[in-house]
């Protein structure tokens, strides 16, 4: 399981990248202004600084319409670097950008997939990752497993290099089933990444163990 955060939030970032195996961080409008942020390419690219040269930073754009759609690209890769994932909504404008966007060499993660279709579509152009909405679909009652495993299915018989990455959870579970369903990357906000760990059993475990070593070893530790 290849997790990438979900958040613009540097002191969140900052402290996941402590202890979890992060692959990269991912950011969409919405996500941007809950960090409200002063600057938003100083936001960007102070979250860039922290991730190793392995670890992705995706950044959405803004507009619908194709030469929108490519302007607000070629501003990112020339503020944040060329190395940055640009996030693109896979509607009849996205595509458009999309293709264009492959065709010059841009690493693309297509989002906004409420469908198998679009998911199809977006691989037919080679896309780096695309992002299938799971809770969301879920909300539509689509079944988002299914089509994970279905697009899954395509990318292994027609040998692409396109990535699952599973997006918009609720709850833990979602994610494991994304991942068991063929999403190998997962994007988590803050709310279900700080549940990973947050488990009363394991608390309970530790507490207990320490209980034991106390009563019998009192307050030494191991002689180092």
């Amino acid at each position: 399981m290849k997790l990438i955060l979900d958040t613009a939030d540097i002191r969140k970032i900052e402290r996941y990248l402590e202890y979890l195996p992060v692959y990269g961080v991912t950011t969409n409008p919405s996500i941007i202004k809950k960090s409200n942020p002063n600057s938003f390419e100083t936001s960007m690219k102070n979250i860039k600084s922290l991730l190793s040269k392995e670890q992705s930073l995706h950044i959405q754009t803004v507009s619908s319409d194709f030469n929108a759609i490519i302007r607000e690209a070629e501003y990112i890769i020339d503020k944040i670097g060329n190395d940055t994932y640009i996030k693109v909504p896979v509607t009849i404008e996205g595509l458009k950008a999309i293709k264009y966007l492959k065709d010059n060499s841009f690493n693309v993660t297509a989002t906004a997939i409420y469908n198998e279709i679009q998911a199809q579509l977006a691989i037919g152009y080679n896309v780096d990752f695309l992002a299938p909405y799971v809770n969301r679909m879920l909300n539509l009652d689509t079944d988002p497993f299914r089509i994970i495993s279905r697009i899954n299915s395509t990318i292994v018989r027609e040998n692409k290099s396109t990535e699952i990455l599973g997006a918009s959870f609720k709850n833990i579970t979602q994610v494991l089933n994304a991942y068991h369903a063929g999403a190998n990357y997962l994007t988590v906000g803050v709310d279900v990444v700080d549940k990973f760990l947050d488990d009363k059993n394991i608390n309970y475990a530790v507490e207990a163990f320490a209980s034991d070593w106390k009563e019998y070893y009192g307050n030494q530790t191991f002689d180092f």
